[in-house]
């Protein structure tokens, strides 16, 4: 029986399948096995828990995540191309690798894995981020997200108020998690290089999130506040009805701000004024 240690590289597996990388399938590959073991490695302790890797390819990565000593990986890809690939690793991973062909996006995740999981993946570029917030809505369920993203993206998750980059995404991840960049990679790093660097995000769920709040609510005002973001919130807010001005008094915030100067609790505090007036 074959051993994790016993497969090709990864350069030869890419030659023997065929598996030239799709620019519509967002695919971007990652070789180096050292920097693989690395993201692995961050994602904390594998061992006692399921990890979910999204859009897998020839593999490197899912080497990684058994070689650290995951449970049980299930790696969900959507290219059929990578699947005799994938399934060399997984005759060499003791029963742990469990490969899915299917959508990320409407995989279920809550029905495959156990509580607690993990989610460690280098994200296809064109799915990443409605990704992430699917797994916001239920992040109850992970005990981590470790995830690679454009740079530009992994900025926007962790941007603070006052920050360019802070919007949406920031408001949203830090009400739920507190988040961090905890490696960079340069394109060269990829193949085919992309034209833009990564970055890997760890995002741990808080206990207590940052201002009690509907999220459903909450993504609204925030998505609201930031449509028009260079304009005050007594106007960006109009298109929640009702009269913004009332609103942001009743939450003790000067209307005449703008939504990148608010914290995240501010934007909760919001949200839970509008949770009770249409009560």
């Amino acid at each position: 029986m074959s051993s994790l240690d016993d497969l090709p590289p990864l350069r030869d597996v890419i030659r023997t399948h065929g598996l030239d990388a799709r620019k519509g399938l967002g695919q971007h590959f990652l070789l180096d096995l050292n920097l693989t073991g690395r993201i692995a490695r961050l994602a904390g302790d594998l061992s006692q828990c399921d990890v979910l890797e999204v859009g897998p390819g020839p593999g490197g990565l899912t080497r990684g995540l058994l070689a650290a000593g995951a449970r049980r990986v299930v790696a969900v890809e959507k290219d059929s191309r990578c699947l005799a690939a994938l399934e060399e690793i997984r005759a060499a991973s003791d029963g742990r690798l469990e490969i899915v062909e299917g959508d990320a996006l409407t995989f279920d995740d809550v029905g495959t894995l156990a509580p607690g999981a993990r989610v460690v993946a280098n994200l296809p570029y064109n799915v990443g981020t409605p990704l992430l917030f699917q797994w916001l809505d239920r992040l109850d369920n992970f005990a981590s997200l470790t995830l690679m993203f454009q740079r530009e993206v992994a900025e926007r998750i962790v941007a603070s108020p006052g920050d360019k980059a802070y919007g949406r995404l920031a408001v949203m991840c830090g009400w739920a998690a507190d988040c961090h960049i905890v490696m960079d990679l340069p394109a060269r790093a990829f193949t085919p290089p992309p034209k833009v660097a990564s970055a890997v995000v760890n995002l741990i769920p808080r206990s207590t999130k940052r201002g009690a709040a509907d999220p459903e609510i909450l993504s609204k005002v925030v998505a609201a506040a930031f449509n028009q973001r260079r304009k005050m919130l007594r106007q960006s807010l109009k298109s929640m009805g009702g009269d913004p001005i009332a609103a942001l008094a009743a939450a003790g915030i000067d209307p005449t701000r703008r939504a990148e100067t608010l914290q995240i609790e501010e934007f909760a505090a919001l949200a839970r004024v509008y949770e009770a007036s249409a009560a």
